[in-house]
């Protein structure tokens, strides 16, 4: 198995495809933008040559996009989303410091909807906690309300969502026209536990159901609305569904057992 972003991957994909004894795979992290890169003849880790001699093609991207990738030369398409591991991500009993955090490495696409969603009402609501997580950011002034900081390393990562009310889920532009791409931090939220408000993109539904087990916020004032009057307890419950969904269908173990189901079926 190969995947996206391995340094020399079109040269490393040859040499697995020639000397693997078994079924070969490509996995990809990022589907949609590998398209949008061999649309413009960048190979920097995969060509439209090397992908039809892979046996198999792991997408961490489903829905419309398994079927392009057919007119991409893949052999068989098989969706592998990400994954939480439930022994490194668990819901902890800590003390809340924020009403609600972002974690994410700043891109431009996403700073439209963070000032939004977490800015604006921060600027709207003086009593309000917020934090945002992540590098790359512009040197601008934040909101009083709204803590910096600068890098959380993984180890940090469930004591950043275990000190939170809520956390928000933002999308990358190139995801959210695919759909069907949660991203790993989507995943690790709701393993803590994490009540989580996202934006909407397509397929959202079939990872976790609106309003039972993730929250979804289209402005400023739907934001401040759950900050505000969602209750402790359904909020909560909220988390706790998200996180029994993680466990029975997004965890490492489940990922394995489709994997090799996946190897069965194109050695078959």
């Amino acid at each position: 198995m190969v995947g996206s972003y391995t340094p020399d991957g079109v040269a490393v994909g040859r040499w697995a495809i020639e000397t693997a004894g078994g079924a070969t795979a490509f996995y990809d992290i990022d589907t949609p933008i590998t398209l949008e890169k061999l649309d413009r003849n960048d190979t920097e880790y995969l060509s439209r040559e090397v992908i039809k001699d892979y046996d198999l093609y792991l997408s961490f991207t489903g829905g419309p996009t398994l079927d392009r990738l057919s007119a991409y030369g893949a052999k068989a398409t098989r969706v592998l989303y990400c994954s939480a591991d439930p022994d490194s991500y668990y819901a902890e009993q800590r003390a809340v410091r924020w009403d609600l955090g972002y974690m994410g490495t700043y891109s431009q696409d996403r700073s439209l909807a963070l000032d939004h969603l977490l800015l604006v009402p921060a600027r709207r609501w003086k009593h309000g906690r917020m934090v945002v997580a992540g590098p790359m950011y512009p040197d601008t002034a934040w909101p009083s309300n709204v803590t910096r900081i600068e890098h959380a390393a993984p180890r940090d990562h469930r004591a950043f969502y275990g000190s939170l009310r809520f956390t928000l889920n933002l999308t990358r532009q190139a995801m959210k026209s695919a759909g069907y791409s949660p991203s790993v931090r989507l995943f690790e939220a709701a393993a803590c536990g994490c009540a989580i408000i996202s934006d909407y993109w397509n397929g959202l539904e079939e990872f976790f159901l609106p309003g039972e087990e993730i929250l979804l916020a289209r402005t400023s004032d739907e934001m401040l609305g759950y900050l505000k009057q969602l209750s402790d307890s359904a909020r909560k419950s909220i988390g706790k569904r998200a996180r029994e969904k993680i466990l029975a269908e997004h965890s490492g173990a489940v990922r394995a057992r489709q994997l090799e189901r996946y190897i069965a079926e194109v050695g078959a």
